[in-house]
């Protein structure tokens, strides 16, 4: 019985850690995968920077660029230190285990030794003839026979518990030495991260320098910027305004019609009951049944049945949208300060790119709009109760009322290399476009 509880525990105690090492191998290779996003990212960011240096012009984008490129070296360097931590954590938990086995391993050799010792000391009493022979009758010597062959497998697996325990030693220790070499190569990038830190926050500051000394003419470059933008953003809401509008219309016109196919059905119900002689049901009696028929008012005007789905897939497919295009955010959603006294509020994303390049619909819609912002075009596409904006097209392949699906492409970007994609809902309201879009 001894034995078979020592045999179990191991096997427990075996499957117990490879269960509870299950956990932080799968984050580690998460946080992996992270730090590999993260560094395609730094690359396609210094791509387009190589592009601005290759024309020799220093602008707030080239400046938002290289903020967005710090950002993303800084959470490169939190992602390293999450690694760093993980694997320190398997390193504790490999020393606990190795301390462990090696005292269950001791254990062991003792009890073995022991064993062997008494099987010495009383050899006689074992030799396998004189203990079968002095049995007192042929049950009792098969018994003994039985016995010795118990006895010597109890033996043998307890040699061959003692030698899985050493393997399941020495793995944890070969573990280890891997585990350490991880630790070192992560201390490695740890430090040329945060070395390129350094070099690339002396560059943005420099690039800050020569942007402060051109203070006038940044002030008056967003300024254009920023009229830009008012202009598309009141495009976009008076577009939304007409959608809305003519939704409610609709929504309307669905609740009177379906209240005279009820009323129709009521007096045909009376008619009906009038030839076949009975009793005329109420109009009391009939309301029930008539309102049941309407649907109620949603929270949204966009409340059709059509428009109920496409919302639903719109908001299920959050964080797995595809990209308008390829490219680089230069701009972020959101107020930023790019220099001391010069900010601006993003209504979406601007993406720099190539000029020609080709802007694809994120999601399946309609063109709720076409229009223009200044000498560029833009085009508006409905997703149910959500709205995106494609903005600074040169050309449009898509005209209003078209539907257009996943991947489109619904126009080509301008000679001014930038993408303005906006998100918005119903109520006018602009989202962050990136806690939209795949990661």
């Amino acid at each position: 019985m001894r034995k078979k509880l020592i045999f179990a525990t191991l096997c427990l105690l075996a499957v117990g850690r490879l269960v509870a090492q299950q956990p932080a191998v799968q984050n580690r290779a998460d946080l992996e995968k992270e730090r590999a996003a993260i560094q395609k990212e730094i690359e396609d960011v210094k791509r387009t920077l190589d592009e601005t240096h290759s024309h020799k012009r220093e602008t707030l984008g080239q400046l938002a660029l290289l903020q967005r490129r710090l950002k993303l070296r800084e959470s490169a360097i939190r992602n390293i230190n999450q690694q760093l931590d993980a694997i320190q954590g398997d390193m504790n938990q490999s020393w606990r285990e190795i301390l462990k086995l090696r005292a269950e391993l001791d254990t062991l050799r003792v009890q073995y030794a022991q064993s062997i010792v008494f099987a010495y000391k009383n050899r006689s009493s074992y030799d396998l003839l004189n203990f079968v022979f002095s049995a007192g009758n042929f049950n009792d010597a098969i018994r003994r026979i039985q016995y010795l062959k118990s006895y010597r497998a109890y033996r043998e697996e307890r040699a061959e518990n003692i030698r899985r325990t050493q393997d399941l030693l020495q793995g944890k220790i070969d573990g280890l030495k891997v585990t350490r070499a991880a630790k070192e190569d992560a201390m490695k990038k740890q430090s040329r991260e945060r070395a390129l830190l350094e070099d690339e926050k002396r560059e943005k500051d420099q690039v800050v320098n020569r942007l402060q000394s051109q203070e006038k003419e940044l002030k008056k470059e967003m300024a254009a910027k920023q009229r830009q933008d008012a202009r598309l953003g009141s495009a976009i809401n008076a577009a939304i305004r007409r959608a809305t509008d003519l939704a409610r219309k609709e929504a309307a016109k669905r609740s009177a019609d379906e209240k005279a196919a009820a009323a129709r059905a009521a007096a045909a119900e009376k008619a009906n009951a009038a030839k076949a002689g009975r009793p005329e049901t109420s109009d009391e009696a009939l309301a029930p049944a008539t309102l049941n028929t309407v649907k109620t008012p949603g929270k949204t005007v966009f409340s059709s049945e059509a428009d109920v789905h496409l919302t639903g897939d719109f908001e299920n497919n959050r964080l797995r949208l595809p990209w308008p295009v390829s490219g680089t955010i230069s701009m972020s959603f959101g107020r930023h300060e790019y220099i001391k006294g010069i900010w601006h509020d993003n209504a979406g994303i601007t993406i720099d790119v190539q000029p020609g390049a080709a802007v694809k619909s994120v999601f399946k819609g309609e063109v709720q709009s076409v229009f223009s912002v200044g000498d560029v075009q833009a085009v508006m596409i409905r997703h149910g109760r959500y709205f995106t904006t494609y903005s600074n097209l040169s050309t449009v392949s898509v005209a209003k009322g078209e539907p257009v699906v996943t991947g489109q492409i619904i126009g080509r970007v301008g000679e001014v290399g930038q993408l303005e994609f906006v998100l918005s809902n119903e109520k006018g309201t602009n989202l962050d476009p990136e806690r939209w879009l795949k990661r």
